[in-house]
């Protein structure tokens, strides 16, 4: 018996007023798609989930064909009962089926896995949860003695139905068979004229099937977005759970509510975030690290006691230890600096090597370059690595001394020692510990007057 994952995700999201259908809207980084496709791997992780689509087919199949999963059409949407029909056939009676939704991606494994491991054999397990406000969501019908006999949609409900604060979020768990058995005979007399998938649930108690509940740990997870206010109220009930592990595990973060966190982040201890700071992609920060304020970290690799100042950007890069960078730089993919190298304010580095204990604190732009150890590179300085059609590399040897405001137009190699001097636009080769420069020759012109305005 193996558990198939259907994920339904054929709406429309008329509410999000989207170009775009509503599951690959955004949350954290991620489409809210890919993040239950996520949990879904981990759940079940032998068997490809089932993912039924309708609106906007062709751009949810081109934005996430990284994934592996099975790909289900509901040409017609006709309701939650109706699409997890067209995965049936899909599906071994033997199996169990865990019905997920696309907008609903916050559900942690935790839960899901303690709805599996606690639902009886031959039972229906379902989740519920207690909202003060449960406006949009179906109500949990019980009996006397507590047991869930029903359920009623919001759209269906009387007044005294829709004051019950018990909810149906819509994540079920249970045997194929059953599924295969009710599904085609769900009717659609309702306001809607759909064919609902929470009817089992009165399918189950006529045929005397015990139906279980469980409860999620919190709230938040089972709540699904509609509009774009509700994504961002998960948005930021995320990050807060974000921040809190962060600061559990030794991290000072100077407002846990100005920090975001988009992808996979892993962090050292007594490292301090100041805010409004971004990690994107796959972020790993060393121990005893120090963030400044508006800053952007995408996949990069810091290692201990890297020091990055405030609004600084560094995308692709990895950084070795004791490193400082900043305020107002630009890191670029496929740089890494190596050991004590400094960058400073409104440089830019871009598919370099900074060699150990080199610096490069003011206005310049390195790029395509091999920089050695205990170089200096002086304020407004370039390396000019383009020529219009093609990229051309710079390699300059360790304790050169790049005098500010030179150019050094590549494809150009700085020997060990050398020296540049200021003002100084290279285009040959520069020997070992010499000094080379390009100058004209200074002038001064006597008897010169600087231009008036003219007299009216």
């Amino acid at each position: 018996m193996a558990i198939q994952v259907v994920i339904l995700a054929a709406g429309q999201g008329k509410r999000m007023h989207s170009k775009r259908p509503k599951v690959l809207h955004h949350l954290a980084g991620k489409p809210l798609l890919e993040h239950v496709i996520n949990i879904a791997a981990v759940i079940s992780p032998a068997v490809l989930p089932i993912i039924v689509c309708g609106h906007q087919r062709a751009k949810l199949l081109e934005e996430l064909t990284h994934h592996h999963v099975n790909w289900v059409e509901q040409k017609e949407q006709l309701g939650t009962g109706h699409a997890l029909l067209q995965a049936m056939p899909h599906i071994s009676e033997d199996d169990n089926v865990l019905v997920l939704y696309g907008d609903v991606p916050l559900i942690s494994v935790q839960t899901l896995k303690k709805l599996i491991e606690t639902t009886p054999e031959n039972a229906l397990g379902m989740l519920t949860a207690y909202l003060s406000n449960p406006s949009g969501y179906g109500r949990i019908q019980r009996d006397k003695q507590q047991h869930i006999i029903g359920i009623v949609e919001e759209k269906d409900a009387t007044e005294e139905e829709r004051a019950i604060t018990e909810i149906n979020p819509g994540i079920y768990y249970l045997p194929a068979r059953y599924l295969k058995k009710w599904l085609p005979s769900l009717k659609n007399k309702n306001v809607q004229q759909e064919y609902y998938l929470t009817d089992i649930i009165w399918l189950a108690v006529q045929e005397k099937i015990l139906v279980h509940a469980v409860q999620p740990d919190k709230v938040e997870e089972i709540l699904g977005v509609n509009d774009r206010i509700q994504l961002a109220w998960l948005e930021r009930f995320y990050q807060r759970q974000m921040a809190e592990k962060f600061m559990r595990q030794g991290v000072t973060l100077y407002d846990p509510a100005r920090l975001d966190v988009r992808g996979e982040i892993q962090m050292g201890r007594d490292v301090s975030i100041d805010v409004n700071v971004i990690l994107e992609g796959r972020v790993i920060i060393g121990n005893e690290c120090v963030i400044g304020p508006n800053t952007v970290l995408r996949n990069v690799e810091l290692g201990d006691r890297v020091e990055v100042k405030a609004n600084t950007l560094i995308d692709g890069a990895v950084i070795a230890a004791d490193c400082v960078i900043g305020p107002f730089a630009r890191i670029r993919p496929d740089t890494n600096l190596a050991r004590k190298a400094h960058v400073g304010n409104f440089v830019e580095i871009k598919k370099s090597h900074i060699g150990q204990e080199s610096k490069i604190n003011h206005l310049s732009y390195i790029g395509d370059s091999e920089v050695g150890d205990n170089v200096n590179i002086g304020a407004g300085t370039i390396t000019c690595n383009y020529d219009g059609v093609n990229k051309h590399k710079t390699i300059i040897g360790d304790y050169a001394f790049i005098g500010s405001n030179s150019q050094l137009v590549a494809p150009v190699t700085i020997g060990v020692g050398a020296t540049i001097g200021a003002g100084s636009t290279i285009t040959q080769d520069a020997p070992p510990y010499k000094l080379t420069l390009s100058r004209v020759q200074q002038n001064t012109v006597e008897n010169w007057k600087r231009p008036q305005k003219a007299e009216k």
